[in-house]
C-alpha cells in the first residue's frame, strides 16, 4: 500500500534564514555521485558508500538547533539529520555517469566556478529502448543469419534463436529487479553485479564483461572490413589469391591488415572526443531501422514479384557465378556452337574437343532462382539442416545429379564450399553474440530521468522487439530464399552479392551500406564503453594493478585504459575471422549474464532487508533457470571455451581475495555466508566432534603493552604454523576498566590485533574484551568465545616470564586462574614458555628435532601437535622425538616396544626413547630450593598484611628459627664443655637468621614505601649463588667461617614442607633429563603439571614450573583437556 506523509510546518522565531549563496552552493555540494570512500570512515574503520541520507551531516553541522521544538533531541543532531534537512538532499540528489566532462567543453578555470549540474531528462524509448535495440541489432543479423538458417534449418534456428532470446530474456528479468533496487549509477552490470555479490565476484564478472565488450569491438570492426572487402569493393583487397584453395588464407590477411588500420581510426576518433562517436549514434540506429524495413519490404515484394537473382547449378552443385555471365556449357550463335566461359573454367580450353573435367561432362547445367518467393513453397527444403565439415560442397538434394569417379580436382573447381565445419553447437555460439546488449539501457541510467522505470521497461520491450525480429526472419529467411543460397555465406553463387540484400527493397545496397553503419557505429561504441568500464573497475581499487588504468587525460578520458582497450581488440583482430570471435565474446557475456541471475536468485532466497524491488514481476526460480540457461549455453557454444573464461574469472577472483582492497558492499554473497554458517552452526550443535574429527580449535590470549601494540607476535605465527589455515583461530585479549571509558582503547587494541594477524598470516578472528579485571575477563573469554559448536577446545597462552619481578601478584595469579579455568571448562592448554624466540613464518628451520615429553598421558595431545607442526614448512626438516620417562619398577625394554608399536599404529614417524629416572635421595640443592621457595612465599604473604603487623610477624618468625636452632644444638652441647667453635657455630647461625629477618624487614620496608629501587637490591627469589654472598656478606674474613658446608642449614630443612620438597625434587630431576637430552632441541613439548588444589600454594606452583623449565630454549607446555584427541582407527 502507498504511504502518505504529511508535512507540518514547525514555526522557530529564532531560527535564521540562511543566505541565498550558501543555498547554492550547498545545493551543488549535495548533488553527490555514489562512489566508493577510499579514507576510513570513523567508527569501524570500513569504507563506506557516500549517500544523501546515511551518516552525511557534514552539511547540517553549520546548523544551529537552537530552538526550543527540537531540545529534545538536540544531543542526536551531531550524528543523526533533521528529517527536513533529510528530505532536502534526497530531493537534491543525482547519479551522475561515471567519467568526465569532453574536454571540449570542460571549463578551462576549474575549480575557480561551478556549473550547475543539468538532471537528466531522457526517457524509456531515448534512453533504454533505442540504445538496446541498436547494440542487439547487428552484424550477425546482416552476415550469418541466413548462412545459420541454410545450416541447421527453420527448425534447428528456431531452437537457437529461442534458447538464446530466453537466456536474455531471464537475465533481463533479474537485471530489472537489481536495476530498480535502489538507485544504480553509471557503471550497468558491473555495479549491480559487485554491489549484489561482492568484490570478488564483481570484479571478476567486471573484467569479463570487458573482454567481452572489447571483443565484441574486434568483432564489429572484422564485420566492417568483410562488408567493405566483400561487397563493396572487393577490388581493394592487398593479398590476392592466385590458387581457389588460398582464397580463405588471402582474406584473413587482408582482414588483419584492414581491420588494424580501421582499429586505429576508430581508437583515434574515439581518443579525439567521444560526443561525435554519441552524437552520430542516431545516424547509426537509423541505419539499422532502414535496413531492417528494407527486409520486411523486400519479403512482402517477393510475395507478387520476386527479384532476379539466379544460381547457376552444376548437376547438384552450387557455382562460383564471378567469372562467367551465362549458366551454359555451350551457346549457339548464328549455326556455331561456341563455348562459354563456364566452360573455360572447366576444360583445358575453348575448344569442343578439350580435356574437362569429368564432373562437368556427365552433368548439366540448371540455373534456379535464388529468391523464389512466399509463395514458392522452398519453405518445405529448407526445415532441415545440413550440416557438414570443411569444404564439402553446397549442394541442393533434390537436383539430379551423376558423380564422377576422380574427385581429386573438385577442391580447385569454383564450386560453392563450406569455408569451417558446421554443427550445431558452433552456430549457437556464432549467433549469440546478436542478443548481447541487453546492458545498454542501464549503463545509461544516470542519464535517465527515472532509471527505476525505465530500465525494465525498455529492456524488455527492446528484448521482445528484437526476438520478434529475428523469429520472423528465420522464418521468412527460409520462406523466401533458395536453400543453397542460404548455404552460401559469401553470396559467391550471385556474383558476390550480400545474400540478405538480394532479398531487399529497393535495392541490395540499402542493406549494404546500412549493416555497414551499423557495425561502424557498434565497434565504435564498444570502443568507448569497454575503456570506461576498465576505469570504473580501476577506480574502485579492488584490483590493483589495473590502478594506473584509472587514470587518464585532465578532463578524465580514460586514455591508458583506451590503450589497453586497443590492443586487447587487436588480438581479436589477427584472429581475423568473424566465426572464430563471436565465440569467444559469446563466452564473456554468457559469464556476466549468468552473475546476474545468481545475484538476482540469491538476493531474492535470502530475502535480505535490503531487498525491495520496485519491478514486482521476478522470481527466484526464473533467475535460476536464467542462469542454468546460461552456464548450458557456454558448454554448448564452445566447452573449452568455457572452462577457459571461467578459469580467468576464477584467477581474477581469487586475485582480487588474495590482494585486492577491502570493500563492504552489503553484497549477497556476504548473506549467503551468514546463512551457510548458521546452518552449518546448527548442524555442529548436535553432536561432539568424533576424535578422527578432532583438531586444536584455539583461542590465544595475547598480551598488549600500554599502547597496545601486541608483546608477542611470535605467538601468532606459532598459531599460524600450526593451524595452516585450518579450524577455528581466536586472538582474544582482555582490558581492565569499563567499555563506556575504555571503548576507544578497545577499538585500538582489536586493530592492532587485526593489523598482527594479518602480518603473520593467522586467519582467525579477534575478540577483546573489556572487564572490571583481569581474571574475570579472561574467564568470561575462555566460556563465551566461538558460537554454538565452533567454539574452541584449546587455549594458547604465553608464559608470565617476569612473574617474579612483578610488584603485582595478580600477574601470575591470573595465569594460575586460567590454567584452572581451562581445565574445568575441559579444554587443552597450551603455554609457549620464550615466546620470543620462537621461529616466524619466513623462518626455515634445518636439520633438527621437535622433542615430546610424554610424562603422562592426557589424549594423545602431545602426539599431535608436532605432526600437525610439520605439516607447516618451518618445521617440515624437522624430525620427532618421544622420550617417556620409566620408574624403577618399570621394564623400560618392554616400553619402548610398546611405545614403538603405539606409534606405528597411530600412522606417526618417530624416534622413541625411554628415559630411566632411578629414586635417589633428595640434594641439598632441592631443599634449598624449597627453603628459599617457602621463605619468599611467606614474605609475600607479609606484603599484604600493615607494616606494623608485618613486623611482628617477620619477628616472631626469626624467634621460632632461632629457638629451634638452640633446640637442636642442645643435644650436641650436652655431656661436654662447649667448645669455641659450638659457640662460635652458634653464633653464626643466630646471625643467618638475623640476617633473614634483616633482609625480610628491608624488602618490605622498601616495597610499603614505594621506593625506587633497582632489582639487585629487592630479591623476590634466592638463588644458590645469593644465598653465599648474603651469608658472607657483613662477617670478618676467616678461614673457618669461608668454606661453609651446606648441611648446616639442615635444621631448617627439617621444617620445609615435605610435598614440596618432593614436587622440588621431581621438578629438579626431571630438568635435569630434559635439559640433558633435549637442550639442542628445535621445540620441547612437555606434559605441564596440574596447580594445586590448595590455592595457598599457587606462588610454589609458579617456582616448580620455573625449576621445571630452567635451561630450555623454547618449550610448549601441553595439557590435555580430557579427551582423547588421536585415534588408531580409520
Amino acid at each position: 500500500m502507498p504511504t502518505n506523509f504529511t508535512v507540518v510546518p514547525v514555526k522557530d522565531s529564532r531560527r535564521k534564514t540562511r543566505k541565498e549563496g550558501d543555498e547554492e552552493e550547498e545545493d551543488v555540494d549535495d548533488n553527490n555521485v555514489l562512489r566508493e570512500v577510499d579514507e576510513d570512515a570513523p567508527g569501524d574503520g570500513m569504507p563506506k558508500e557516500s549517500s544523501p541520507f546515511i551518516n552525511n551531516t557534514d552539511n547540517d553541522k553549520g546548523n544551529n538547533y537552537d530552538g526550543k521544538n527540537m531540545a529534545l533531541f538536540e544531543e542526536e543532531m551531531d550524528s543523526n539529520p533533521m528529517v527536513s534537512s533529510l528530505l532536502n538532499k534526497l530531493a537534491n540528489y543525482t547519479n551522475l555517469t561515471q567519467g568526465a566532462q569532453e574536454h571540449e567543453e570542460a571549463d578551462e578555470d576549474e575549480g575557480a566556478k561551478k556549473k550547475t549540474v543539468k538532471s537528466p531528462q531522457m526517457g524509456t524509448f531515448m534512453g533504454v529502448y533505442l540504445p538496446c535495440l541498436q547494440n542487439i541489432l547487428g552484424v550477425i543479423l546482416f552476415l550469418r543469419l541466413t548462412w545459420i538458417v541454410g545450416t541447421a534449418g527453420i527448425l534447428e534456428s528456431l531452437a537457437i534463436v529461442g534458447m538464446c532470446c530466453s537466456c536474455t530474456m531471464l537475465t533481463a528479468i533479474s537485471m530489472s529487479a537489481i536495476a530498480t533496487n535502489g538507485v544504480v549509477p553509471a557503471g550497468g552490470s558491473y555495479y549491480m553485479i559487485s554491489r549484489s555479490l561482492g568484490p570478488e565476484f564483481g570484479g571478476a564478472v567486471g573484467l569479463c564483461f570487458y573482454l567481452g565488450t572489447t571483443f565484441a569491438g574486434s568483432m564489429y570492426i572484422l564485420g566492417t572490413i568483410e562488408i567493405l572487402l566483400t561487397y563493396i569493393v572487393p577490388k581493394a583487397a592487398i593479398f590476392v589469391a592466385e590458387r581457389k584453395e588460398d582464397e580463405v588464407e588471402a582474406l584473413l590477411n587482408n582482414m588483419r591488415v584492414y581491420g588494424t588500420c580501421c582499429l586505429v581510426l576508430m581508437s583515434l576518433v574515439v581518443f579525439v572526443g567521444v560526443k561525435y562517436v554519441n552524437k552520430l549514434a542516431l545516424v547509426f540506429l537509423a541505419c539499422v531501422i532502414l535496413s531492417i524495413l528494407a527486409i520486411y519490404a523486400g519479403v512482402i515484394k517477393t510475395a507478387f514479384d520476386p527479384p532476379d537473382f539466379p544460381v547457376c547449378l552444376l548437376g547438384n552443385r552450387t557455382l562460383q557465378n564471378h567469372n562467367f555471365d551465362k549458366c551454359l556449357k555451350t551457346e549457339d550463335i548464328g549455326n556455331t556452337t561456341v563455348t562459354t566461359k563456364l566452360w573455360g573454367l572447366f576444360c583445358d580450353g575453348p575448344e569442343l574437343n578439350a580435356t574437362c573435367n569429368e564432373y562437368f561432362l556427365l552433368n548439366n547445367v540448371t540455373e534456379v532462382q535464388g529468391i523464389p518467393g512466399l509463395t514458392s513453397g522452398v519453405i518445405s527444403d529448407n526445415m532441415w539442416s545440413d550440416y557438414g565439415p570443411l569444404g564439402m560442397l553446397v549442394e541442393k538434394k533434390d537436383q539430379p545429379s551423376i558423380a564422377a569417379a576422380d574427385t581429386s580436382q573438385d577442391i580447385y573447381m569454383p564450386y560453392v564450399v563450406n569455408d569451417i565445419t558446421t554443427f550445431f553447437t558452433l552456430l549457437v555460439g556464432i549467433y549469440f553474440p546478436s542478443v548481447t546488449g541487453i546492458m545498454a539501457g542501464s549503463n545509461r541510467s544516470g542519464d535517465l530521468r527515472d532509471a527505476q522505470k525505465s530500465i525494465p521497461i525498455g529492456t524488455i520491450l527492446a528484448i521482445a522487439t528484437t526476438s520478434i525480429i529475428y523469429v520472423t526472419c528465420v522464418v521468412l529467411f527460409g520462406a523466401c530464399i533458395e536453400g543453397v543460397l542460404l548455404r552460401d555465406k559469401f553470396g559467391d553463387s550471385v556474383k558476390g552479392n550480400l545474400v540478405i540484400g538480394t532479398l531487399s527493397w529497393p535495392s541490395p545496397w540499402v542493406i549494404v551500406i546500412g549493416s555497414f553503419f551499423s557495425c561502424c557505429g557498434a565497434g565504435l561504441q564498444s570502443l568507448t564503453g569497454a575503456p570506461r568500464l576498465l576505469q570504473a573497475i580501476a577506480r574502485d581499487g579492488i584490483v590493483p594493478f589495473l590502478q594506473v588504468f584509472g587514470h587518464g587525460k585532465a578532463n578524465g578520458e580514460p586514455t591508458w585504459a583506451l590503450l589497453l582497450t586497443g590492443g586487447i581488440c587487436e588480438i581479436g583482430i589477427l584472429i581475423a575471422s568473424l566465426d572464430a570471435v563471436a565465440p569467444i565474446l559469446s563466452m564473456f557475456f554468457l559469464m556476466c549474464y549468468l552473475f546476474v541471475n545468481l545475484a538476482c536468485a540469491v538476493q531474492t532466497l535470502l530475502r535480505t532487508p535490503n531487498w525491495r524491488p520496485r519491478f514486482k514481476y521476478y522470481h527466484w526460480a526464473l533467475s535460476f533457470l536464467g542462469m542454468s540457461l546460461c552456464l548450458s549455453l557456454m558448454f554448448i557454444c564452445s566447452w573449452y571455451y568455457a572452462i577457459v573464461a571461467m578459469a580467468i574469472a576464477g584467477c581474477i577472483y581469487k586475485y582480487i581475495e588474495y590482494r585486492g582492497a577491502e570493500k563492504e558492499w552489503g553484497d549477497g554473497i556476504r548473506g549467503l555466508s551468514l546463512n551457510a554458517a548458521r546452518y552449518a552452526l546448527i548442524r555442529l550443535e548436535e553432536a561432539p566432534p568424533h576424535t578422527k574429527n578432532w583438531r586444536p580449535q584455539l583461542l590465544v590470549l595475547l598480551d598488549l603493552d600500554a599502547d597496545q601494540a601486541v608483546k608477542h607476535p611470535r605467538l601468532l605465527s606459532f598459531t599460524t604454523q600450526l593451524k595452516a589455515g585450518k579450524g577455528l583461530t581466536i586472538v582474544g585479549n582482555v582490558l581492565e576498566g569499563t567499555y563506556l571509558t575504555k571503548e576507544a582503547e578497545s577499538k585500538k587494541a582489536e586493530q592492532n590485533i587485526k593489523s598482527s594477524m594479518t602480518a603473520e598470516r593467522t586467519k582467525g578472528f579477534c575478540h577483546v574484551v573489556v572487564s572490571s579485571n583481569l581474571r574475570d575477563g579472561y574467564s568470561h573469554l575462555i566460556q563465551s568465545a566461538g558460537l554454538g559448536g565452533m567454539k574452541h577446545n584449546s587455549v594458547l597462552m604465553a608464559w608470565p616470564a617476569n612473574w617474579k619481578q612483578s610488584n603485582d601478584p595478580q600477574s601470575w595469579k591470573n595465569f594460575i586462574e586460567t590454567v584452572r579455568e581451562t581445565t574445568a571448562a575441559h579444554q587443552a592448554l597450551l603455554v609457549a614458555k620464550n615466546a620470543e624466540n620462537f621461529p616466524t613464518n619466513q623462518d626455515r628451520l634445518g636439520e633438527g628435532t621437535i622433542d615430546v615429553w610424554w610424562v603422562v598421558h592426557d589424549g594423545g595431545m602431545l602426539m599431535l601437535l608436532p605432526f600437525l607442526l610439520r605439516q607447516h614448512k618451518v618445521w617440515r626438516k624437522c624430525k620427532m622425538r618421544i622420550f617417556t620417562v620409566a620408574q624403577m619398577d618399570d621394564n623400560s625394554i618392554q616400553m619402548k616396544k610398546d611405545l614403538q608399536m603405539f606409534l606405528y599404529h597411530l600412522r606417526l614417524d618417530a624416534e622413541v626413547e625411554v628415559v630411566e629416572m632411578h629414586d635417589s635421595d633428595i640434594s641439598a640443592f632441592t631443599y634449598e630450593k624449597t627453603l628459599v621457595m617457602e621463605q619468599r612465599s611467606q614474605m609475600l604473604k607479609q606484603m599484604q598484611l600493615s607494616r606494623n603487623e608485618r613486623e611482628r610477624e617477620i619477628q616472631s618468625i626469626t624467634d621460632e628459627s632461632r629457638s629451634s636452632i638452640r633446640r637442636k644444638n642442645q643435644g650436641g652441647a650436652q655431656g661436654s664443655s662447649p667448645s669455641r667453635q659450638s659457640l662460635q657455630r652458634e653464633d653464626i647461625q643466630e646471625d643467618e637468621a638475623q640476617l633473614i629477618h634483616d633482609r625480610n624487614t628491608a624488602s618490605h620496608a622498601t616495597l610499603n614505601d614505594k621506593a625506587e629501587t633497582g632489582p639487585d637490591r629487592v630479591h623476590m627469589t634466592w638463588t644458590k649463588e645469593r644465598l653465599f654472598t648474603e651469608r658472607n656478606r657483613n662477617r670478618e674474613p676467616n678461614a673457618n667461617v669461608a668454606v661453609r658446608d651446606l648441611f648446616n642449614m639442615k635444621p631448617e630443612w627439617e621444617s620445609l614442607n615435605q610435598t614440596n620438597v618432593r614436587r622440588m625434587h621431581t621438578a629438579v630431576k626431571l630438568n635435569e633429563v630434559v635439559v640433558n637430552k633435549s637442550q639442542g632441541a628445535h621445540l620441547v613439548l612437555l606434559n605441564m603439571p596440574g596447580p594445586p588444589r590448595n590455592r595457598g600454594g599457587d606462588e610454589n606452583y609458579m617456582e616448580f614450573l620455573e625449576v621445571l623449565l630452567e635451561g630450555l630454549n623454547r618449550v610448549l607446555l601441553v595439557r590435555g583437556g580430557g579427551r582423547e584427541v588421536i585415534t588408531i582407527y580409520s
